[in-house]
């Protein structure tokens, strides 16, 4: 990413999320502890099914009284119905604020050039009040800055910033092995635990309950991770949603997103799969690469 270069997010959206309940009501739903968020830290977390299946993934950042839920546009209607469903009696409002506010992504090395900043996932700082933090999944995708779109370019400007094109942001998502958009197309599909969400700094397996923990737990603790998530490299041919994906005619995987950045589960732990190999879906030659930051 160049030192330079922004990547407007416009198809991430801003959910706001306060009142007197906002912090017990949070922790009671997500997957990740809501203490840590502060001024100075932001998170990375999720909302499952009771069973652990997954629904939606956002990062959380502290905003005046409540707190900004930073998601994917086409999760945004679900995940406000979602959080209103579990609302009943708590003091908390919910509000889209997706026509007011943006999110910005740029380069690592330019948020270390900011005088508070620390290399740090998820360390937040403020810029004219504007929050600016450092990835809380991986630090290689940079820094985000939610900032009112009315004010969005002449920031940009004064912080020497150019608008670049989202493909390249994409693209190196993608490479990384964090899942960049059709995020609905794995919903119900695959288990929390199994997008790689512990190594995405998204659980907290010392908080107390939270919808989907049980089985979320007993997988870690049991030792029954076998799938996981991870990107598709095409070599040739055409991908279709839920096809499954063979080494010879051994099972390996299913593909959940076929489009752009397509991303399969896979049995990572099966003698079949190997990283050297190709494998094969009824009409494509695949490669799948596990992610560095998976051990």
């Amino acid at each position: 990413m160049n030192i330079k270069n922004v990547y407007i997010l416009d198809d991430r959206a801003i959910l706001y999320i306060h009142g007197d309940d906002v912090k017990e009501f949070l922790q009671n739903l997500i997957s990740n502890d809501i203490n840590k968020v502060n001024d100075s830290n932001s998170c990375f977390s999720s909302l499952l099914t009771p069973q652990g299946k997954f629904l939606y993934e956002f990062i959380i950042v502290k905003y005046k009284s409540g707190y900004l839920i930073d998601c994917d546009k086409t999760q945004a209607d679900g995940l406000f119905k979602q959080f209103s469903l579990y609302k009943l009696r708590s003091k908390v409002e919910i509000l889209n604020l997706s026509n007011e506010f943006i999110v910005a992504a740029f380069s690592y090395e330019k948020f270390l050039t900011f005088e508070e900043a620390k290399d740090q996932t998820g360390f937040t700082i403020k810029y004219r009040e504007d929050p600016i933090l450092l990835d809380p999944r991986n630090k290689e995708l940079g820094a985000r800055l939610i900032i009112n779109l009315e004010k969005l370019y002449l920031s940009l400007k004064k912080l020497d910033l150019h608008d670049s094109n989202l493909k390249e942001y994409y693209s190196l998502s993608h490479k990384l092995g964090i899942v960049p958009k059709n995020l609905n197309k794995l919903q119900n599909k695959l288990f929390g635990i199994e997008c790689n969400f512990e190594e995405l700094n998204g659980i907290d397996f010392k908080k107390g309950c939270y919808v989907g923990q049980e089985n979320t737990a007993r997988i870690k603790l049991k030792n029954k991770l076998s799938k996981r998530l991870f990107p598709i490299n095409i070599k040739n041919g055409k991908l279709h949603e839920g096809e499954s994906i063979f080494n010879n005619e051994i099972e390996i995987g299913k593909v959940l997103i076929e489009n752009d950045y397509p991303f399969a589960l896979v049995k990572y732990l099966d003698k079949n799969f190997d990283e050297r190999f190709d494998f094969k879906t009824k009409e494509a030659s695949i490669n799948i690469k596990k992610p560095d930051w998976i051990n």
